[in-house]
């Protein structure tokens, strides 16, 4: 094969690159580069060969330059570099920017290189995404807020500073480079007179994300969930699009509850979806609610009477739907404004006669979209409203109240998932009929995940019928659920970020979710111990200390942040069943944070199960020769009694077909909850905490420590990679 020589580096004018660029230039390899109009990142070889992605180019520059040590020394130290990789795109993320800063500066403290004692593209990497980030960085750089990460940056930035400055002369402060997530934008046109924002994250691909006809400080949207449910997955993909675009052009977003329908509806809700917006960081202008707009409506509707675009109909409600189906025009179509209006006046009243109607708009029977064909804009309900009480007893229908409210509060556009696409014909017309000002509908893809049912309906039965302790059980898709259950808000921000506004619909994994959470607390989460309570055997080291020590040792390794530990050492130590089972008479194992331990002597009961091992220590053996790495406890009257609970999907199908009934889909076992004991800090750990019990993945403490007999509850994270256990 030809000696691959690199031709040109292409990428896009709005996100250049910077770590590779100033990789190159430190290592003076030649990086002929041209912007693309393809909108990805590409490396050209000489052979014909191409390479893809922000970081499997910067390790192709790392392992091609003569720089020692560049992608370090050893296996070892590369696979360091690649950890780093992976996390230096979070200094991307607008929201987890200062956590990441505080968590590096931490651990720079000791330091000279990310990585070993060499300079190195994880450095590159770091120091390109805090560059990048320019006057957000520049203003913590000034500030004695992270004095570790300055001074490694004050140090590399004037080790380097030809190269450094050259790039960040000439890349620097370019549109998209660097901007966390939501940032503002500046409007450029592209060759083809076409906007070209892009959605950046990190390394990721960018994806499209207009807003047509906005103009930059003039963009009003609302986020408006009906009161009717706890905030769920999918509506948080509406409501961090409505900040995305108020922050991309300066705009606002106005937090609107659309309150028309007082059976479904409560202040619970009221109160819990405004926690639950406040929880994804949506910065809202004001709270409106539909219902102050009631009287306004009210006057709207017998308007459109009045000038013969809306008439009151007794049709039955199956006939009516059926008639609508058919493009039958209804008998009461053709009623005289009069005999309209003596009927609307009945609606008002809420009697006998009036509960027997509904408000219709006069549209088209005949058009072939159906949701033309006259809807309806009120319909009685003597239920008393949440709010106003029993003022009313009749209510606009979402199509009526919709269109008028977003025209009357100013709003410039209006975003909908694209299953109400064949309304928004509705949607304008309505708005013509009232004579109101044009609000751009904005549509994108609604969020459906796998095994998950968003109906706040059949959510609400799950909660009604006991299947699940509350709007905040860890197995709903609610944030409240989602949050208990270990997820970070960051991680769900940039999971949907990253979908941007495409109008695909689209059935995303669960795993891809965790997967991202899992990058964010592993770096920061401290560790702790725990054995499974039942069969738990006893290891009695015959040399070991005769009086218990204690020793402080770090709950995080590479986190000096997490705190320290105290950890008790004493001759008798308890293990997992499922490790003793592998443990063979004679074989060296390491006790994780002790040393090495050789077993002597393995007892069984009479049915075969091991009840007790006997065993001496080996401080000074290898822990790189023994197979098996053990945690352990020391057998004190410290130790914690721990409920560690599993959680499975509620369904066991991945989607529901139309029709489909999904109370024939039910997980006949979606929770599971094991006895265990841990080590004896777990008693400081607070309501909310994340930790990783060594070997056994990620946790969130539900319920701390009261007392003795009462157990720590903690809920089991999902990592992106555990299949379901629950049987």
């Amino acid at each position: 094969m030809e000696e691959e020589r690199i031709k040109v580096l292409s990428f896009p004018s709005d996100s250049p690159p910077l770590s590779i660029i100033a990789a190159a230039k430190i290592a003076g390899i030649a990086l002929p580069t041209q912007t693309s109009t393809s909108g990805s990142l590409t490396l050209s070889l000489s052979n014909g060969l191409e390479l893809h992605g922000n970081y499997v180019i910067l390790r192709y520059i790392g392992r091609v330059a003569a720089v020692r040590n560049f992608y370090g020394d050893d296996a070892f130290h590369a696979a360091q570099i690649d950890e780093w990789l992976e996390y230096a795109p979070t200094l991307l993320l607008g929201s987890e920017f200062e956590n990441a800063c505080s968590y590096m500066d931490v651990y720079m403290e000791k330091r000279t290189f990310f990585v070993s004692h060499s300079f190195s593209i994880a450095d590159i990497a770091i120091w390109s995404g805090l560059a990048g980030a320019g006057q957000r960085w520049e203003s913590l750089r000034k500030s004695s807020k992270y004095p570790n990460l300055v001074r490694w940056y004050n140090s590399v930035s004037a080790e380097y500073s030809d190269a450094l400055n050259e790039v960040t002369a000439l890349y620097v402060g370019q549109k998209g480079l660097g901007k966390q997530v939501a940032a503002k934008p500046k409007e450029q046109k592209s060759a083809d007179g076409n906007s070209s924002d892009k959605l950046n994250l990190g390394s990721r691909p960018s994806s499209e994300i207009d807003l047509p006809y906005a103009e930059l400080g003039k963009v009003r949207l609302r986020f408006a969930p009906e009161p009717s449910g706890y905030l769920h997955i999918g509506h948080s993909k509406a409501a961090l699009l409505n900040q995305y675009f108020a922050q991309r052009y300066q705009g606002e977003v106005i937090l609107r509850f659309d309150d028309t329908n007082p059976t479904k509806e409560s202040n619970e809700f009221v109160e819990n979806l405004i926690k639950d917006v406040e929880t994804l960081g949506i910065k809202y202008q004001m709270i409106t609610y539909t219902s102050d707009y009631f009287p306004k409506l009210m006057d709207m509707a017998e308007k459109l009477i009045k000038e013969g675009k809306a008439y009151v109909d007794d049709t039955p409600r199956e006939q009516m739907q059926k008639e609508r189906m058919d493009g039958i025009e209804s008998k009461c179509r053709s009623n005289s404004v009069e005999e309209n209006l003596k009927l609307w006046k009945e609606m008002i009243a809420g009697s006998e006669r009036g509960l027997q109607c509904c408000l219709r708009g006069k549209l088209d029977m005949q058009d072939p979209n159906k949701s033309l064909r006259d809807p309806v804009y009120y319909r009685c309900n003597p239920v008393p409203h949440h709010r106003i009480g029993a003022k009313y007893k009749l209510y606009p229908t979402y199509d009526f109240a919709c269109p008028f409210v977003d025209a009357e509060e100013g709003i410039t556009h209006a975003l909908r998932s694209s299953e109400y696409h064949d309304r928004n014909a509705q949607y304008y017309r309505i708005q013509e009929d009232m004579g109101m000002r044009k609000v751009h509908i904005y549509e994108f893809s609604r969020l459906n995940m796998v095994y998950t049912l968003l109906s706040k309906r059949k959510l609400l039965w799950f909660v009604q019928n006991g299947k699940v302790d509350g709007w905040d059980d860890p197995r709903f898709p609610t944030v409240q659920g989602i949050v208990r259950r270990g997820l970070k808000i960051e991680a769900l921000i940039q999971f949907i970020l990253e979908q941007g506004a495409s109008k695909n619909l689209n059935l995303m994994e669960w795993d891809k979710l965790w997967t991202i959470n899992k990058k964010i607390i592993d770096p920061v989460c401290p560790r702790h111990t725990a054995v499974i309570e039942e069969r738990k055997v006893l290891l009695t080291l015959t040399d070991g200390p005769d009086e218990p020590f204690v020793r402080i040792i770090p709950r995080h390794k590479k986190y000096d942040g997490a705190g320290e530990k105290a950890t008790t050492y004493t001759k008798r130590i308890w293990i997992d069943y499922a490790d003793a089972e592998y443990i063979s008479v004679n074989e060296e194992v390491t006790l994780m944070d002790w040393g090495n331990a050789i077993v002597k002597e393995i007892i069984k009961d009479q049915d075969g199960n091991i009840t007790q091992l006997v065993g001496v220590l080996h401080l000074e053996g290898s822990v790189k020769t023994t197979k098996l790495k053990l945690t352990w406890l020391a057998e004190t009257s410290e130790l914690v009694n721990l409920s560690l609970v599993e959680f499975d999907y509620l369904i066991t199908k991945k989607k529901l077909e139309e029709g489909e009934d999904f109370l024939d889909a039910l997980n006949p076992c979606t929770k599971k909850e094991t006895a265990a004991i841990g080590d004896s800090n777990i008693r400081n750990l607070k309501q909310g905490e994340i930790l990783q019990l060594e070997r056994k993945g990620y946790f969130r403490c539900d319920v701390p420590f009261v007392r003795p007999s009462k157990p720590v509850v903690l809920i089991a994270i999902p990592d992106g990679r555990q299949q379901s256990v629950l049987k």
